[in-house]
């Protein structure tokens, strides 16, 4: 007789982090599981439509990465990124609990909590207090206490990812490295003049790559403490200029780099590290992706995608 497969429910399932999960899960990375997903664009502002989209089935354990998640957008839009981030998480708790829901809900929130860290407390780790400076880093910071009221009062079995900087093939084009990295291969093959286009790359930022960050997120459903809340994270500090020469000697590229001041944050945290020290303590979660292998594959995906 076959086994049963355990039920996992990924919201968030066609995004960037949500399509690398499933790869994963397919591979056997989340142990003998079958992954579940909302239908795409199921909106977590509609209870009904989540009621809907789940039917019958009441999943074995939940990875919510829903969100939104554009920082910019949510000063646009501050009431639809704390309707979506913080009442879409409190609709889907709840409707969980309708289907009788008892496994563990992983929350994946956001390292942007911290707002602008003094260097002085750099690496940043989870006893550090959130000051979050957007919409977006709100709603991530009201949606983590909202989840661990659930765990206290309704007694749900909860832990809190802090994911900093993750990067990797299928990123969208409006984050940096991708940004470079579509500019690197265009100049590589004859599409652009020898010159790229870019803000503020002299500031350093904490890059894992995203499928450390999903294998992060499998060990956090099975080995995390309940409650606990969790920095995921490289812990090595990395300068965007760095990673634009690794891609340009990785493709053969010489060009000049022009930072376009229309680009540039005059705000932007200058540095910015986080440790995974209590990660890789509880789960012994280790990263297994350098960051030349990263590289090698947002270049590959921006080749093949141009």
């Amino acid at each position: 007789m076959n086994e049963v497969r355990k039920k996992l429910l990924v919201t968030g399932a066609g995004g960037f982090v949500g399509k690398h999960l499933l790869d994963a899960v397919a591979r056997g990375q989340f142990g003998h599981v079958e992954a579940m997903s909302l239908p795409a664009g199921t909106d977590l502002r509609d209870m009904a439509a989540i009621e809907s989209a789940l039917g019958d089935a009441c999943p074995d354990a939940v990875v919510h990465l829903a969100a939104q998640s554009f920082v910019p957008q949510s000063f646009d839009d501050p009431d639809e990124t704390l309707q979506v981030n913080l009442i879409g998480t409190l609709h889907l708790l709840q409707a969980l609990a309708r289907k009788g829901f008892s496994g563990r809900f992983l929350y994946v929130s956001s390292g942007d909590i911290y707002g602008r860290v003094p260097e002085g407390d750099l690496p940043v780790d989870e006893t550090l207090l959130p000051e979050p400076r957007s919409p977006y880093a709100v709603s991530k910071w009201a949606a983590e206490q909202l989840c661990m009221q659930w765990h206290r009062s309704e007694k749900l079995d909860v832990v809190i990812a802090r994911p900093f900087n993750h990067v990797g093939a299928g990123q969208g084009g409006r984050f940096v490295l991708s940004s470079l990295a579509r500019q690197v291969v265009a100049i590589a093959e004859g599409r652009q003049p020898a010159v790229i286009e870019a803000g503020d790359i002299d500031t350093t930022r904490d890059f894992s790559d995203v499928r450390d960050v999903v294998s992060a997120y499998a060990a956090l459903l099975t080995r995390g403490r309940s409650g606990g809340i969790y920095i995921v994270a490289s812990g090595v500090e990395r300068r965007v200029r760095d990673l634009l020469l690794e891609m340009c000697r990785l493709t053969g590229v010489e060009a000049e780099v022009r930072q376009d001041p229309a680009k540039m944050r005059p705000a932007e945290q200058r540095r910015m590290v986080a440790s995974p020290a209590k990660l890789q303590s509880d789960t012994g979660w280790m990263q297994a992706f350098d960051i030349q292998s990263t590289l090698s594959e947002i270049l590959e995906h921006a080749r093949k995608n141009q």
